[in-house]
């Protein structure tokens, strides 16, 4: 296994037992497998508080003593996942490494997401250990087994990180990160089709250290971050592979984090793959890992593996895990550096920001004004007509459709549209039809109106529309219900939230860039009122109000420079220490302005996935958000949607819906990612 390098802190969470005596180890193994049944317990306690290195010496000893193997006795006394865990653990790495691809490319079809997270994640020296290890265990050559078994540019890429010839020079020419963003430009972006033999070559042999200058420098350079090109430049297994190598350049213990989490989340366990990580992890990078699985997940890695799995394989993951992090809003020093650089991208990004609906081509209103009078005269209804026309138009279109219906028919489309369709379809399509201001304003008085609030539409709403946005919900507002939308909030609503989303619905947030000196003053306010500043100052009271201020007016350019002050200030991320010391109403808007300025996009996505997960849809939100976004940034949301819930928009919403509901949302999504 290798080494950390000099002077470098050992971050796995397994490490040498003291006072190690590979003999009595090898004594003790024997007994627990000795007789009827098997001590699981003396077994698991043994191999999981010794290093590799020490797990091979008790081989050793234990053929020595008894002359036999001692995995071979392992594999007939455990049985199912507990075997394949411990049996892991007693391999060495590399011929771990070497089993695992070895079962992903045998027999038919091919573990492609195994060869990805290996292959991707390896070092230059872990790979010469692995290809020598296959070599020995198996007599064969694994480059030709992986040329044999792959193809196309998936299985070129897989070749190129076999080679374990990565760049391992720190020192980066800057002209040479500039030539390279060019490269990846002008080979995806700028072409038509992509180069893929540009992307093999830099992504496969550049240093991480140059890899990461480019990745930034990319980002400044096109608005774009390489992730978004990779995904729209290639498909399938490739693309898949390239973003784990992405991954990996980045934080490799960050990718690890993430796939631990997909491994345990919904239903069922892909335990292949949560054993293959804590074993490979186990004496490298597990306390990074369980760090960043914290920040990014809001739980402990621990507290995940004790709900997701049960008996002794239970046990010996959680000895791998090596402690329970739990402490909400607590942040190591490496999680709370995660925190920062997450900040530190949304930053610099200036992605461009799609929505999935678009102005029709050769747009004819009277042509559709006929279309949809037809689909609704005489018996029955031609839903599948009205779906196609209003889903594939823009809403200015819409607009104009509804007022050459007036012009052709003397009758109002909205009218008619209400008494041919009902449901969540009628909800649907009769929100399209609405200008978009006029439709917040009507969700707005929707969720104020009647006994209780929906303190949720409130907050979604406010909390994320522009002010040009905001302005117009209350012109819209104001003609609708003749009552300015000031007046009902205060009067359904109460405390320091009416005056949080009083103060969001003025829509008179800053526009400017960030103000550095500001920022350190403003972040210095949220320690305070967050209870975790050293020396708090001023009344509590006063401190409220300046929070509030802060996060409902100052720019989002600004608010990104506060949150990254905060970090470095107090070593907690702002989100979390919101979750922790707040509670209610407030804390939930205060998280979603947080999110908001982070990653917009993002934030709709998980409302968009809890909208549809477990028993029972929320399909008000589900639908006020398809058509919200449709326009905006929907084709975003997509994305985010599939890089952190490992399925598309488009699954989700055909495994949660039907009929022509299903018809519609499917309509608006824009395709399959």
């Amino acid at each position: 296994m290798a080494k950390p390098a000099q002077g470098a802190k050992y971050r796995g969470s397994i490490h040498d037992f003291p006072g190690f005596d590979p003999n009595q180890d090898a004594e003790a193994l024997y007994t627990a497998m000795k007789g009827f049944g098997s001590d699981k317990e003396a077994i698991l306690d043994i191999i999981t508080s010794r290093s590799n290195r020490q797990r091979q010496e008790v081989c050793q000893s234990y053929k020595s003593l008894y002359g036999k193997d001692l995995i071979d006795n392992l594999k007939y006394e455990l049985t199912g996942k507990f075997e394949r865990l411990i049996v892991g653990l007693m391999r060495p790495p590399a011929y771990c490494d070497a089993k695992e691809i070895k079962d992903a490319i045998s027999g038919i079809g091919t573990d492609e997401k195994c060869l990805i997270e290996i292959l991707a994640s390896r070092t230059n020296e872990q790979m010469h250990q692995l290809v020598a290890a296959y070599k020995d265990a198996y007599e064969r050559d694994l480059e030709a087994d992986i040329i044999g078994d792959t193809s196309g540019h998936f299985q070129k890429m897989l070749v190129v990180l076999l080679q374990g010839t990565r760049e391992e020079d720190d020192v980066v020419s800057e002209d040479l990160v500039q030539q390279d963003v060019q490269d990846l430009y002008e080979a995806g972006e700028l072409k038509w089709g992509t180069d893929e033999a540009q992307f093999i070559y830099i992504l496969g042999n550049r240093s991480k250290q140059h890899l990461r200058l480019v990745f930034d420098e990319y980002l400044k350079t096109t608005g774009k971050p390489i992730e978004a090109s990779i995904r729209g430049e290639l498909s399938g297994d490739f693309e898949k592979l390239m973003l784990a190598v992405v991954k990996c350049v980045r934080s490799t213990p960050e990718y690890f984090a993430e796939r631990l989490f997909k491994a345990m989340k919904g239903l069922g366990t892909r335990d292949n793959t949560l054993i293959r990580i804590m074993v490979s992890r186990s004496e490298l990078d597990m306390l990074d890992i369980r760090e960043i699985f914290r920040t990014k997940y809001e739980k402990s890695l621990y507290s995940m593996i004790k709900n997701d799995t049960s008996g002794e394989y239970k046990k010996t993951l959680l000895k791998l895990c090596g402690g329970d992090d739990d402490a909400a809003g607590q942040f190591f020093p490496e999680a709370a550096q995660v925190a920062y650089r997450m900040w530190e991208l949304s930053a610099v990004a200036r992605v461009e920001l799609k929505g999935t609906v678009r102005p029709a081509n050769d747009f004819n209103p009277d042509a559709d004004a006929k279309a949809l009078r037809k689909a609704m005269k005489g018996i029955g209804t031609d839903e599948d007509t009205i779906i196609d026309i209003i889903t594939h138009r823009s809403n200015a279109q819409r607009q104009q459709i509804r007022q050459t219906f007036k012009s052709h028919f003397g009758r109002d489309l909205m009218a008619d549209l209400k008494s041919e369709i009902s449901g969540d379809l009628a909800r649907l399509i009769l929100g399209l039809m609405m200008p978009p201001a006029h439709y917040d304003a009507k969700q707005l008085k929707k969720a104020m109106e009647g006994a209780g609030t929906d303190e949720k539409a409130l907050i979604e709403i406010l909390a994320t529309r522009t002010n040009a946005e905001i302005q117009a919900i209350n012109e819209a507002y104001k003609e609708d219900y003749h009552k300015s939308l000031e007046d009902a909030i205060s009067s359904d609503t109460s405390g320091h939230f009416k005056r949080i989303l009083i103060s969001l619905a003025t829509g008179n947030r800053e526009e400017g860039g960030e103000n550095l000196d500001q920022a350190r003053e403003d972040a210095q306010v949220a320690a305070e009122i967050l209870e975790i500043a050293d020396t708090p100052s001023g009344d509590k009271t006063s401190l409220e109000t300046r929070f509030m201020t802060i996060l409902c007016t100052r720019s989002y350019p600004h608010l990104r420079r506060v949150f990254q002050e905060f970090i470095k200030m107090t070593n907690y991320d702002v989100e979390h220490t919101i979750k922790k010391e707040m509670s209610g109403d407030v804390r939930d808007t205060f998280v979603a302005i947080v999110q908001s300025v982070k990653n917009k996009p993002l934030f709709f996505a998980d409302k968009l996935y809890k909208s549809m997960k477990g028993a029972g849809t929320d399909e008000k939100t589900l639908t006020r958000i398809m058509v919200s976004r449709s326009e905006i940034d929907l084709l975003n949301i997509r994305r985010e949607f599939i890089e952190k819930y490992d399925k598309s928009l488009h699954q989700a919403i055909e495994g949660d819906t039907s009929g022509d509901f299903l018809k519609a949302l499917l309509a608006l999504c824009g395709g399959e990612d």
